[in-house]
């Protein structure tokens, strides 16, 4: 097993060298100049304009200046954002359990609905339930986040006005952050109806966020436990008679995960990009707005250091997901 976590590990290099190039190449790549973007209506003199490129280190060729984020990020300094001058670091903290939460909340709900789905169809294959469940999970496949998010809106916030159209709580409630978790802050207030606005301000974002993830564990979940069922063992075991709830939900069902858990995994990337556009949508304070406020402010180490840090959070997933595998198939861990 220790052999098998020191393989994946030493992939961690190449991957962590190549995200910190694309994510300083990704900005830079965009038309705009930063410190012109800074200056804003009151324009600059030339000499200020040097004065700020030799600040920023814009005046040193690209090279060195790619040198120069590198060795900063292996020191553990991504920067300082050009807009708030406060830390990378500081910031992508204070707003990433906002995320986080509306990550957890989104992945629970595709977990909970899409496994459930994709099992009940492997069983039912070829009947109507069948095919009622998978080209459902098809439409949820296929539709655009930012059209689903508006239409859930027109309809829950709009018209039946359920739920809130933005934000994580409403503003009559006020209590300190102190876990930047509001479901965990909202019951630690103690005060009355604060859980209750969390779970409403949360409850769009997170369907919207976990739709795709949804149909994509429903359906690989189908294909994974279809194959298993046709296995020899299967076939023994109902031929013993066997339980159809044991031998689905203990003997098919474990050996069907592996699949599962790498589309689980790979969904965590899904998350996190979809969360960039369901946040803006939803006016949720999290990371992805907070990215996309700063591409179009050109701010160089947000973007550079938020970029960075999703990439690292989605490598500790797939060595996690690698790691289960080894858990779950100790035949993978003498690979």
């Amino acid at each position: 097993m220790l052999k098998y976590t020191l393989s994946r590990l030493l992939t961690f290099i190449p991957t962590f060298i190549g995200v910190t190039l694309i994510s300083f190449s990704f900005i830079r790549a965009l038309p705009g100049d930063p410190i012109v973007v800074m200056a804003g209506e009151r324009g600059l003199s030339d000499e200020r304009y040097a004065e700020l490129a030799t600040q920023y280190g814009f005046d040193q060729p690209i090279y060195m200046q790619f040198w120069d984020y590198l060795t900063g990020v292996l020191q553990g300094d991504l920067g300082t954002s050009f807009v708030t001058k406060r830390p990378v670091w500081d910031e992508f903290f204070t707003l990433f359990p906002a995320t986080l939460e509306l990550s957890i909340c989104a992945m629970i709900f595709a977990i909970a609905l899409g496994l459930p789905a994709g099992i009940i169809a492997a069983v039912n294959r070829g009947k109507f339930l069948d095919r009622a469940l998978m080209s459902t999970a098809l439409v949820g496949y296929s539709m655009p986040i930012f059209w689903w998010a508006l239409l859930l809106i027109i309809v829950f916030s709009g018209n039946l006005g359920w739920t809130p159209v933005s934000g994580r709580i409403d503003l009559l409630y006020y209590f300190p952050n102190a876990t930047g978790f509001m479901l965990i802050d909202s019951v630690a207030s103690g005060q009355s109806g604060a859980f209750t606005s969390a779970v409403r301000h949360l409850l769009l974002p997170t369907i919207v966020l976990g739709t795709i993830p949804l149909a994509v564990i429903a359906r690989q979940t189908r294909s994974a436990m279809l194959e298993v069922l046709g296995e020899d063992y299967i076939r023994t075991a109902r031929a013993k008679g066997m339980s159809p709830g044991r031998i689905n939900g203990v003997h098919a069902l474990r050996n069907a995960m592996i699949p599962v858990i790498t589309v689980i995994g790979l969904s965590v990337g899904t998350l996190l990009a979809g969360a960039i556009l369901t946040e803006t949508i939803f006016s949720w304070p999290g990371i992805g707005k907070w990215m996309v406020d700063s591409i179009f402010r050109r701010d160089y180490p947000v973007v550079q250091g938020g970029l960075l840090l999703i990439a690292v959070m989605v490598m500790i997933v797939n060595l996690t997901v690698d790691m289960l595998y080894g858990v779950i198939n100790p035949k993978i861990r003498k690979r």
